[in-house]
């Protein structure tokens, strides 16, 4: 698996830097009035399509002989491989349209990524058969169909989700990887080697994006990384619940608890404001430690203090996310202790917002 990383970041990593040297004519496309717009410069948008090139090419390789002798342990399932990535397809390229072209509509690409997840649940007969609760799961179990919905508006709502939190350098994919990490160990320790590599890959590709991404600020995922990121991830969450019984159906619930809380929030914020929840603004929780937390540096110029606050706005975040991950990876069998993290979570993210909007935030955060 080792191996497997590697490759995946080397790919990843070259391919971002092509983008890097290629595209800087679409960067210029994208409006400086954008509200999530927190740089200066043209930064192509397109990184999504070098960390898919790169999962795709270690997921590839997994599935030859060579590999099956370097004991990555995968050859014999080489068609799930190939089914998930011509599934992601979909989605992941019109994302990576949006980003070059900033004129797909926002339901066009909602619609993409369902096609992605139905295909998904179809090809691969995904199915969220249980929720914890033993009633519901009766009546999961009963209804395949109810199941194949449920794991159907779970896979397509990720993507969404990490899209909403990928506002700053290494953010969203540094999230990416903690969770993917987490998902590998539990893998790992119910013995499901195959999942395990399909994850290390991801973690490789998105290293190698993140090696221009953070701190240089070089290139974003755009909506292209961030479609990867949460179909790979939420197609990993289902099968991991519905291979083994031991794990706890709320384990994933609780790794996933910071972009599905930053998700529904925001929803329910636009609602409550009379827009229309895809309507973009600048009222993320990222956005507001960037704006009231993270305290103004002084460089030679606007771009290098932009670039430096922009950097120091997703530690904050990393550490919100671990708040989350630590736990879930300690206690990842007990239904229980999860449900109550997950509850403590929301408490502690709506109280962190609102702490943050009236501007109570303790003086020691922003040193």
């Amino acid at each position: 698996m080792v191996f497997l990383v590697v490759f995946s970041f080397l790919v990843s990593a070259t391919s971002a830097f092509v983008v890097i040297r290629l595209a800087r004519r679409h960067a210029r496309q994208y409006a400086h009035d954008m509200p999530q717009r927190f740089h200066l410069g043209h930064i192509p948008r397109i990184g999504g399509a070098g960390i898919f090139f790169g999962l795709v090419l270690a997921w590839a390789y997994a599935g030859t002989p060579q590999a099956a002798s370097l004991n990555v342990d995968w050859h014999a399932n080489s068609t799930f491989l190939w089914l998930m990535a011509m599934c992601m397809a979909p989605a992941v390229f019109a994302g990576i349209a949006e980003d070059m072209t900033q004129r797909l509509r926002a339901r066009l690409r909602l619609g993409l990524t369902a096609l992605s997840a139905i295909l998904l649940c179809w090809l691969l007969n995904l199915g969220v058969r249980r929720i914890g609760f033993a009633s519901v799961d009766d009546w999961l179990q009963a209804v395949p169909l109810a199941a194949a919905l449920f794991a159907m508006v779970a896979i397509a709502g990720l993507p969404h989700a990490f899209n909403l939190i990928d506002g700053y350098n290494g953010l969203a994919g540094m999230v990416a990887i903690l969770i993917s990490l987490a998902l590998v160990h539990v893998a790992l320790q119910v013995g499901d080697r195959q999942l395990a590599a399909m994850l290390v890959c991801l973690v490789g590709a998105t290293g190698g994006f993140l090696l221009w991404n953070y701190p240089y600020g070089k290139i974003f995922a755009g909506d292209g990384g961030a479609y990867v990121w949460g179909l790979v991830i939420a197609v990993a969450c289902v099968l991991l619940v519905q291979r083994h019984p031991v794990v706890s159906p709320w384990f994933p619930m609780l790794l996933l608890i910071y972009p599905v809380s930053e998700t529904m929030f925001s929803v329910y914020r636009k609602l409550a404001r009379g827009q229309s929840p895809s309507t973009a603004d600048a009222l993320h929780l990222h956005q507001l430690i960037f704006r009231r937390i993270v305290r103004v540096v002084f460089e030679d110029d606007e771009a290098s203090d932009l670039l430096a606050r922009n950097n120091r706005t997703s530690p904050y975040l990393w550490i919100f996310s671990l708040l989350t991950v630590v736990p879930a990876v300690m206690f990842w069998s007990n239904t229980a202790v999860l449900a109550a993290f997950c509850a403590l979570f929301v408490v502690t993210y709506v109280g962190a917002y609102l702490m943050i909007i009236r501007f109570k935030v303790p003086r020691w955060l922003g040193k």
